[in-house]
């Protein structure tokens, strides 16, 4: 079972627009989808309207938002800026398979490695490499 991390601008995306794409995370099988109180927040305070917002809480509901904020340091050869940093222990710490993030700037260097057991891809990469699969399991 992939255990889906998903990081604020991810959660932000999916509830901007009604009918986003990203949707497809919340029903995929066999997946659990997790994110941090942190991310959560961010997400929160950056949608604008009303709507949006009520979309992100109705998403949320049904994602395992993680509420203490995580301990430790970074893995070594890691280097993330310190508002970045939360993401990725939380990430570890909630022993997920994948960190779903769109944060190319910060993050990107990472895409495609796996980082103490989590894999980082942005999530239209996570998304394709699973319609990969299933043509695959045919």
């Amino acid at each position: 079972m992939d255990r889906l991390f998903l990081d604020a601008n991810v959660l932000f995306s999916a509830a901007y627009r009604a009918g986003s794409g990203l949707l497809r995370l919340w029903k995929r099988p066999g997946a659990e989808l997790l994110t941090s109180e942190y991310a959560a927040e961010e997400a929160r305070v950056n949608l604008a309207e009303g709507a949006q917002r009520q979309r992100l809480n109705d998403l949320l509901a049904q994602v395992r938002v993680l509420r203490a904020m995580p301990s430790g340091t970074l893995p070594r050869g890691v280097d993330l800026p310190e508002k970045d940093r939360p993401i990725l222990l939380s990430a570890l710490e909630a022993y997920a398979t994948h960190l779903l993030t769109g944060d190319k700037e910060h993050f990107g260097k990472y895409f495609g490695r796996d980082i103490g057991g989590v894999r980082i891809l942005p999530p239209g990469d996570y998304l394709r490499s699973q319609r990969g699969a299933k043509r695959g399991a045919r």
